[in-house]
């Protein structure tokens, strides 16, 4: 049965397909595969975490050359994100979806055959690429497909997704390495993403949003595939569009330099800088957790473990600030765990050799930290406009990024000029602390 176009904009159909609906399966495929894929990314860009110390003493890299190593990916994170993910919006959700999963799958498995530093590097920013646009594109799927009361709890079910596929490294590292070496741990992770390039071509519809706002060649058709699948009535042509002039983007350029003008440009460096210095903690602790561990005289093992409960804690701490924030003004939680977080640093750094008490910090400092952290990302999305959001959200992430890349390769000289893991767990409390005293000035609820 089909509807026709005209008694419809495409602002009432998605409001009855999608927003004002109950939930379907097919939907629940597409989150569910969007938290897949964002497993992935987490997997595989927080891999060289795990096996940095078998890695360099292989190829006889220095720790320097790892923070290098560990911030070429970050890098390739934030220009994908930046510069990449916009992209969606000009070829579609799905196109983008496959083509970064081809991108990051292909590095990861050349990855695997590296003999040098400067292949790493070079590799190690490619999968960054891919892996920056994959996260923004399908975050962007997933919500254009979930209904407006349960929109904000798929985001943030998909956001946990990374520190997740962090997690499993973990867990893949003790299978696969004793056997295989640091060489199958990116043959494993590249050969599964390949193969969800065939998952996500033939299960990952395109945006049915994107179709009836873009109106690409073909549209009705698919629009018509999409709605099937989502058991709703067809439609004839498109319907017409709907955008309030209120809130109709400005564009690329104007947008970002309405962040900085007078009315925004007080929140925007605010959350900016926050976002740096919490950036620069997160990948502190993300990439060196397991190789401090191994230097301060543990095994291997227990670096990974130490890996594994600090991202467990980081998918609590996301679901802990989506709990707190329905509670307390959202500054003062991205405060409070800011705080808690630089503590639980400082403490862990004073009690080496209590291997019991450092472990169970490493999960509280997961937790602080990594809520305090997707707190600015709400923040980000409180403080512009509708006709900005999208522009300052996407800024603030980027430019923050700029923290992740800094992050791992200071701690990487900070190492090679003999400071322990002590000494950098005290040096990174810092900007947490800081981070969150910036982020406070925001007074958001």
């Amino acid at each position: 049965m089909s509807q026709p176009a005209e008694t419809t904009t495409s602002a009432e159909l998605l409001r009855h397909v999608i927003d004002e609906s109950e939930v379907r399966g097919r939907q629940l495929v597409i989150i569910g595969l969007c938290l897949f894929f964002n497993m992935l990314d987490g997997f595989d860009i927080t891999a060289m975490a795990v096996v940095a110390g078998a890695l360099s003493g292989d190829l006889l890299l220095g720790p320097e050359q790892l923070g290098w190593i560990f911030s070429s990916a970050l890098a390739g994170m934030m220009l994908g994100a930046m510069l990449l993910a916009p992209v969606s919006d000009i070829v579609g959700r799905r196109s983008l979806v496959i083509a970064s999963l081809v991108l990051v799958g292909v590095s990861i498995l050349l990855t695997a055959e590296a003999g040098s530093f400067e292949e790493l590097v070079a590799l190690r920013f490619a999968s960054g690429l891919g892996a920056g646009a994959l996260l923004a594109s399908q975050a962007a799927l997933a919500a254009e497909y979930s209904p407006d009361r349960y929109r904000a709890a798929a985001v943030a079910i998909v956001t946990s997704g990374y520190p997740l596929g962090a997690m499993m490294t973990s867990v893949v590292a003790a299978w696969i390495m004793p056997g295989y070496g640091w060489r199958g741990m990116f043959w494993f992770g590249g050969m599964l993403t390949v193969a969800m390039v065939v998952v996500a071509w033939l299960y990952i519809p395109e945006s049915l949003k994107y179709l009836l706002q873009r109106r690409p060649e073909g549209a009705v058709e698919r629009a018509n595939r999409v709605l099937a699948s989502l058991g709703a009535p067809l439609i004839d042509s498109l319907p017409a569009p709907q955008e309030s002039a209120a809130h109709a983007s400005p564009g690329f350029l104007p947008g970002m330099l309405m962040l900085i003008r007078s009315r925004h440009r007080r929140a925007t460096l605010t959350l900016w800088a926050a976002f740096f210095l919490l950036f620069s903690t997160l990948y502190f602790l993300m990439s060196w957790i397991p190789k401090l561990m191994e230097d301060a005289g543990y095994d291997s093992a227990v670096g990974r473990q130490a890996f594994f409960l600090f991202n467990l804690g980081g998918v609590l701490g996301i679901y802990l600030l989506s709990w707190l924030s329905t509670r307390w003004k959202l500054s003062t939680v991205v405060l409070v765990l800011s705080v808690l977080a630089a503590a639980g640093m400082a403490v862990f750094a004073a009690t080496p050799g209590e291997l019991d008490l450092m472990l169970g910090l490493i999960l509280a400092i997961g937790i602080t930290q990594q809520g305090a952290f997707t707190g600015l990302y709400s923040a980000a999305a409180k403080v512009y406009p509708t006709e900005i959001r999208s522009t300052g959200i996407g800024w603030g992430i980027g430019l923050g990024r700029l923290g992740a890349v800094a992050g791992p390769a200071v701690a990487g000289y900070l190492i090679a000029a003999g400071l322990g893991m002590s000494a950098n767990f005290y040096f990174f409390a810092l900007p947490m602390a800081i981070g969150g005293l910036i982020a406070y000035r925001l007074h958001l609820r």
